[in-house]
């Protein structure tokens, strides 16, 4: 579904694609929903209690693109979001490799799933209906997430009600997708879901159990070490993914911890890059 707001951000911005990135406002009318939120910038850059959904889009130069965009969900425990190494330096390196990095900035559900999954999909539904002027495959979009992002990137692949919505493959790092007592914090139930009993709802939003043969293709990639999100998490979505037939890499790093993202300081992070940029390219 086309905007105004968006058509004529895309006719301002033609020229400028690697200078900055396109902001867009999801939801130009009105966002469905009200986490009665008020945001703010912390200290260290994170975006607190957000309440107003945009993407940041970095495009690389017309004569580089190759086709595909990727959409990326910074972490931050759905209460705030690591925007700079969760996100904009992730979109800057893929923007650098031919590839539109998305960031997106979603509202934190404050006790309603509805909130984010609302703003992953109409995330997903913009960059299609913007494809031809940003020089993107429709057929070759993407979700990225970390941590809580993550958890949401994977509500993308897992909860779409159709094509338009489907994202053709994702990347989930270090990300939250079961909310049991087995692989996760109840905490999080609170935060995404309103109540920290593993209720129906909550369970509807435990995504390794609705991996389909239709799930897309899936790259997981974690720290062994990780103190925060179980590994395990990790290696029940591939193992459903390889259940379900759907094409799948996991990556386990031996140490890490949580939360490297893009920084320079993860130690293994030359090869984490190196993995998402060959297996990006596969999928071309």
């Amino acid at each position: 579904m086309k905007s105004t707001i968006c058509s004529l951000l895309v006719v301002l911005s033609a020229g400028l694609y690697a200078a900055q990135p396109i902001v867009v406002d999801l939801w130009p009318d009105g966002a469905p929903g009200d986490n009665g939120l008020t945001e703010y910038v912390t200290e260290t850059g994170r975006i607190s209690d957000v309440s107003r959904a945009e993407l940041e889009v970095f495009l690389p130069d017309a004569a580089d693109a190759a086709g595909q965009a990727v959409i990326v969900c910074p972490g931050g425990g759905y209460r705030h979001l690591a925007i700079d190494h969760e996100g904009r330096d992730v979109a800057q390196w893929l923007s650098e490799r031919g590839i539109a990095g998305v960031v997106l900035k979603y509202r934190m559900p404050a006790g309603d799933s509805s909130i984010p999954t609302r703003d992953v999909f109409r995330a997903i539904e913009t960059v299609r209906d913007n494809a031809a002027a940003w020089n993107i495959d429709p057929g070759q979009v993407g979700v990225m997430g970390f941590s809580a992002g993550g958890h949401l990137a994977s509500t993308a692949m897992t909860h779409y009600e159709s094509p338009e919505q489907r994202p053709d493959f994702g990347i989930l790092v270090y990300a939250r997708v079961s909310l049991s007592d087995k692989y996760g914090l109840p905490a999080m139930r609170q935060v995404l879901c309103g109540t920290m009993e593993y209720t129906e709802s909550v369970a509807a939003f435990s995504n390794v159990e609705r991996v389909t043969p239709d799930t897309p293709p899936v790259l997981i990639l974690f720290s062994n070490d990780d103190p925060t999100v179980d590994p395990r998490n990790g290696t029940a979505f591939y193992d459903a993914a390889r259940i379900n037939g759907v094409p799948a890499e996991i990556h386990i790093w031996p140490t890490g911890g949580h939360g490297w993202g893009w920084r320079q300081e993860f130690v293994h992070g030359g090869e984490m890059r190196n993995v998402v940029g060959r297996w990006l390219s596969g999928l071309r």
